[in-house]
């Protein structure tokens, strides 16, 4: 179940793109890169229309559709304003698991401070140390009202994010951030520059670049630990991308503790093995999970209980508006079948299963794009979609502003009490280890 790329919008990504590239620099738009762009609509086009699990389309006239975005790239200026085309095009299916991945950049863009949205409101949740944010002012806690003119929500910040760091990356962002009363004021940031080091893969010892980007990558998804004697034991869990092993190696951990928590907070999914496995482990007995509905037909899926190994203490998971996919998978499971509690804040509501559909573009060297296609609808054991709904927590806990910035969780302390043990708002913001300031 891969992570999704995409929120549902109100407003449609045109509308968006339109506000956004106005802080964009000019490119050079030859015509072997206007040809490279209808080949990237030809394939991932054609890759919608063989694979979507909706043979309908959603009723989407895809022909017309597709002739639209030829005629558009046509009239692009730019590489930028072409490959939106082709973004635009998967997003009139409205679907959270489809969407477009451009080929990778020659530079990445560092805007120095991560927004998070939280009930209705987003906050700035960290600031890197020494940018330009910092500099100007960002402070954790902050929240955020607009980011280049666009009004930021639980519905259009995903595509913000989408937006400026992977279809029109931007030099600089403008913030609209509200003071104390009914005060607001407009911050300009820049962004840090770098040379991308996916451009070095395929030149020579470029694997070396590889292994070490993809090791930083695996180790920003491994679970984390936190525990309080053999009472408590907190699963910080970023992605479901564990391997069977791994998978009971968390399990064995909780089975030594009373109560365990699985700190689900921005999880934005992974791979249906993984949460299948880990959801099995939960249960002594056999349960159903949810119906795959597909171009094809529906399939049943159960997973099978583990009997006298399954972990039966007490449980809690907790949930944030970055949950998704199989984050929600198992935290309405867990609801469903009565087997703890869920806390936090309503999760993404992104729930599909998909596949990456990737190609290859030669021209100086070799370089990869391709999209993430929904080969499944996903109907829970109670017959509903959390696709554009999500997981509403069993009870709503939200961090406030003086929460963020004094660095307390007390979402993490209330699961702590239900699962039978103590553990301060001030104990829970320290539970984990800060992530490396590189790593954000």
């Amino acid at each position: 179940m891969p992570s999704s790329l995409r929120l549902p919008l109100i407003v449609g990504l045109g509308a968006l793109f339109g506000v956004v590239v106005a802080a964009a620099g000019p490119q050079s738009f030859s015509k072997a890169d206007r040809d490279l762009a209808h080949q990237m609509l030809r394939n991932v086009a054609s890759d919608v229309q063989v694979s979507y699990y909706d043979a309908a389309l959603h009723g989407v006239d895809w022909k017309d559709r597709v002739r639209q975005a030829n005629e558009n790239i046509d009239k692009a200026e730019s590489m930028d304003a072409a490959i939106s085309e082709i973004a635009a095009l998967l997003d009139t299916l409205n679907d959270s698991h489809t969407n477009f991945f451009p080929p990778p950049r020659s530079n990445s863009y560092d805007y120095g401070f991560k927004l998070r949205v939280i009930g209705d409101r987003c906050y700035v949740v960290r600031v890197r140390p020494g940018s330009d944010a910092e500099r100007k002012g960002i402070k954790t806690g902050d929240v955020v009202l607009t980011v280049n003119d666009i009004r930021v929500s639980r519905k259009t910040l995903w595509r913000i994010n989408y937006i400026v760091r992977q279809l029109r990356p931007q030099p600089g962002l403008r913030l609209t951030v509200a003071g104390e009363g009914a005060s607001q004021r407009q911050i300009d940031i820049a962004a840090k520059i770098e040379p991308s080091t996916a451009l070095k893969y395929f030149l020579h010892q470029g694997v070396n670049q590889m292994v070490r980007d993809w090791g930083d990558a695996v180790e920003l998804m491994e679970p984390r630990f936190f525990e309080k004697g053999d009472d408590l034991l907190v699963v910080q869990l970023p992605a479901f991308t564990m391997s069977a092993e791994e998978v009971d190696h968390v399990l064995g951990k909780m089975r030594a503790h009373k109560g365990a928590v699985l700190d689900l907070r921005g999880n934005p999914g992974g791979f249906v093995d993984t949460v299948d496995r880990l959801i099995g482990g939960l249960f002594q007995h056999d349960l159903s999970i949810y119906d795959r509905v597909t171009r094809t037909g529906t399939k049943h899926v159960s997973v099978s209980g583990r009997g006298h190994s399954a972990f039966v203490g007490r449980f809690a998971v907790l949930i944030d508006s970055e949950s998704a996919s199989a984050s929600e998978i198992l935290a309405r499971a867990v609801q469903l079948e009565r087997r703890g509690f869920v806390i936090g804040d309503r999760s993404a509501g992104m729930v599909m299963e998909s596949q990456v559909h990737r190609h290859e573009l030669y021209t100086d060297s070799r370089t990869f794009y391709g999209a993430s296609i929904t080969e499944a609808d996903l109907l829970m054991s109670d017959r509903k979609s959390l696709e554009h709904v999500g997981v509403e927590p069993d009870i709503s806990l939200l961090p406030t502003a003086q929460d963020i910035t004094a660095k307390r969780d007390p979402a993490l302390s209330k699961a702590a009490t239900l699962v039978g043990s103590q553990l301060t708002p001030e104990e829970a913001g320290t539970a984990f280890k800060e992530l490396d300031p590189k790593q954000y």
